[in-house]
């Protein structure tokens, strides 16, 4: 018997859990050489953040809220003592628009509702994961949801969704709720600012089904929304004298422009604290604590890839074990980084599900077994 390896997957999107991969991966090395595997399922903020914090020892609290469609839905968040984690994709993701984008009017009023009922029931820590998101709003359904009125010329409330903030008026904070003794913190990989060719619009839009056009109209409404909260909420630096709005000041603050605005609406209202979503997230879950005195770590997700590089879980896994002097492996669906990519993150060799079975398809419809024979092959190179 060897020492223990720590198993710390994120999900294998659209056919298992970081809690299943987990689970797999460990039996696998039972039954095999006989390993004691100590699980440990990840995630960085996006889909999936609840169900790892809840595999990890979190309780599960599901309540029912806005959708982005605004059609209500039963969402999730996870609960430890005064510690609440909040996932966007739960409340307002592209999961939960089963008709299709919606980019000009999707909301994210769920999320707010989510965090809203964290505080109400105790939690002085909100841990708020941003990503997979379904609109791109500024956060301005968040806010709403916590008590703000966002109001037209007329004095009247806005409809939903982005688009509608380009009549954004005045912003009314009196009946925010008192986040005052409650610590917000942003879990996120995204360090894009809010407006601007690098922003939440130009970047994010499209892969939320807005068109060219759709953009530009989003950008404005972003626009908007940065100036007039300059104007009636002390923002400092998000516009200039001419009332233009520029990516600076909390408007271009890294992280501003993650869920489509979300990241402005928590750094401005909230006054949260961005933190990069795997590295407070494993800490969170007492990575540190488990990989002591491990032999080996094993992460992986879907799709090792370019975006694996930009702070995704298995290259999070893989810092924060060589910390510790523990090396790492990873299992994935398919890869497309080379040796030397994945030596330069920390990760010593990579298992792909397609090693095996080239075809897509069959590998996320039988992912389960593939991932016992890749894990096989890994302990035999790597714990014989």
């Amino acid at each position: 018997m060897v020492e223990h390896v720590l198993v710390a997957p994120d999900k294998f999107k659209g056919s298992l859990t970081a809690a299943e991969v987990a689970a797999v991966v460990a039996a696998a090395l039972a039954a095999g050489p006989g390993v004691a595997a100590v699980e440990l399922p990840v995630a960085d903020g996006g889909d999936g953040t609840v169900d790892a914090a809840v595999a990890c020892g979190f309780t599960r609290v599901t309540i029912s809220v806005t959708g982005p469609t605004g059609e209500p839905v039963d969402a999730s968040y996870a609960r430890r003592g005064d510690t609440a984690v909040v996932e966007l994709a739960e409340a307002s993701g592209l999961r939960r628009l089963p008709g299709g984008p919606q980019p000009l009017t999707a909301t994210s009023h769920g999320t707010g509702e989510l965090v809203a009922d964290a505080v109400k029931q105790g939690a002085t820590r909100v841990v708020l994961g941003l990503g997979g998101s379904a609109c791109t709003d500024g956060g301005a359904g968040l806010v709403r949801a916590l008590g703000a009125r966002l109001l037209d010329a007329a004095g009247d409330d806005l409809p939903p969704g982005g688009a509608a903030l380009r009549d954004l008026e005045r912003i009314d904070v009196s009946g925010l709720l008192d986040l005052s003794a409650v610590e917000i913190v942003v879990a996120s990989d995204v360090d894009n600012p809010l407006l601007g060719p690098h922003g939440a619009a130009a970047v994010y839009g499209p892969q939320k089904g807005a068109t060219p056009d759709q953009v530009r109209v989003l950008e404005a409404a972003l626009s908007r929304l940065a100036a007039v909260a300059t104007r009636t909420h002390g923002l400092v630096g998000a516009v200039e004298h001419d009332d233009r709005p520029r990516p600076m000041g909390v408007a271009g603050a890294p992280g501003a422009g993650a869920a489509g605005g979300v990241g402005f609406a928590a750094l401005a209202f909230l006054h949260a604290d961005v933190q990069p979503g795997i590295d407070y997230l494993l800490d969170l879950l007492g990575f540190n604590d488990l990989v002591k005195g491990a032999r080996l770590v094993i992460t992986g997700e879907g799709s090792l890839d370019e975006q694996s590089l930009r702070g995704k879980a298995p290259v999070g896994v893989a810092q924060a074990a060589a910390k510790a002097g523990v090396p790492v492996v990873a299992v994935c669906g398919r890869r497309t980084l080379s040796d030397a990519d994945l030596q330069a993150a920390g990760i010593t060799a990579a298992y792909a599900l397609t090693d095996l079975e080239p075809d897509p398809d069959r590998c996320m419809a039988e992912a389960a077994a593939l991932l016992r024979e890749v894990t096989a092959r890994l302990a035999a190179d790597h714990l014989a």
